[in-house]
């Protein structure tokens, strides 16, 4: 499980079950398993402090790659 950030803020936005290696680009709506400090308005997702964080593309988030970090362990396979 990955832990996302607002880099702004440091806020927690979600839990997030990352499979594969690779860098969080695409954020899967079915394996977010918490959310935290977010909203969306107009297909943007932010996180309150209101940074924009990604876009909704419907079945998963388009990230921003700068505006969050997270940390935590992938799951490989």
């Amino acid at each position: 499980m990955l832990v996302l950030r607002c880099t702004a803020c440091k806020r927690k936005l979600w839990r997030y079950d990352k499979v594969g290696p690779g860098e969080v680009l695409r954020c899967h709506k079915t394996r977010i398993d918490k959310f935290y400090n977010v909203f969306e308005r107009e297909k943007r997702i932010f996180c309150s402090c209101g940074r924009k964080i990604g876009i909704d593309k419907g079945s998963y988030f388009k990230m921003i790659a700068k505006a969050f970090t997270y940390r935590g362990t992938k799951r490989n396979g």
